[in-house]
């Protein structure tokens, strides 16, 4: 499918007073904030630790993991995708636990052949359990420019931002029976892999790799982080602050978050009644409110 990136109409000024703005502190450094995890020198750390890049070839992908914990707090990366022909690529930025039971916050971007849009895919897991996907096409190109992509977690919600735009809002579902992430500190986990068995369209486009190595950029990390409710973290807003700011999207944003959901969502776990025939989790009535 051939996609423009137009905005359908939109004036997209960008009103983000709801989400929790505080004030931010100097963007990471990646020497000190991670460590390289796999890959070898496929992860390269630039410009006095402001740059990353992974890479992947035919022998092998790369990533790179965060040194601290965090338990509840808002974390912004800037990302450029690989650019060109894409197809078989994941891209992935998630937070996560670990365990049988571990918890986690996912971003994937999926790749795709040259000219077509590619896909991010978001993903919740509590206990262990996901199957909560939503997946978006961007209204720009991800491979010209760097873009923000950022996670809100908090004991009430958890928002997935790009660009400062909330595109999901996944809420504390426990008074319904729902798992929440709450309790398992989670480490930033980033890399770039083959996934040419599903990654794009189901597996039917494989991955060129005359094209390889195909490279995907970060800069910009930033961590704002609870202090006592994980081991040392970043820079920090008290604890009374996260536990009882329970503050929701405003007015603007919530109209930000149905235009994203309107005109980009592509798939929606709460609405397939074909893989769920006994009907929809019980979150997603809970989700369909604004």
């Amino acid at each position: 499918m051939k996609m423009g990136f137009g905005f359908n109409g939109f004036s997209l000024v960008v009103v983000v007073s709801c989400l929790m703005v505080v004030a931010s502190p100097a963007a990471g450094n990646f020497h000190q904030d991670f460590d390289i995890t796999w890959g070898g020198n496929r992860a390269k750390v630039f410009n006095g630790g402001q740059l990353l890049s992974l890479s992947l070839d035919k022998v092998s992908g790369s990533g790179f993991l965060s040194k601290k914990e965090y338990l509840f707090g808002r974390i912004d990366m800037q990302l450029k995708l690989v650019a060109g022909n894409s197809a078989g690529t994941v891209t992935a930025y998630y937070l996560s636990s670990q365990g049988p039971s571990h918890d986690e916050i996912d971003f994937e971007f999926l790749g795709n052949v040259s000219g077509d849009p590619y896909i991010l895919h978001t993903n919740v897991f509590t206990q262990g359990k996901g199957n909560r996907e939503q997946q978006f096409y961007l209204w720009f190109d991800p491979t010209r420019n760097f873009h923000t992509y950022s996670i809100i977690w908090k004991p009430q919600h958890i928002i997935f931002l790009v660009d400062n735009i909330p595109i999901r809002v996944f809420k504390n579902g426990e008074a319904i029976g729902v798992p929440f992430p709450k309790s398992q500190p989670m480490r930033i986990y980033s890399s770039l892999w083959n996934a040419d068995d599903w990654a794009t369209r189901g597996g039917l486009v494989k991955t060129d790799w005359s094209k390889a190595p195909f490279t995907a950029y970060y800069r910009n990390f930033n961590a704002v982080a609870c202090t006592s409710c994980a081991s040392k973290s970043s820079t920090s807003l008290s604890d009374a602050a996260w536990q009882s700011n329970n503050n929701e999207l405003d007015a603007t944003s919530r109209r930000r978050l149905r235009w994203v959901q309107k005109y980009f969502m592509i798939y929606n776990y709460c609405t397939d009644l074909k893989r769920f025939p006994q009907g929809v989790p019980s979150e997603c009535k809970q989700h369909s409110r604004f």
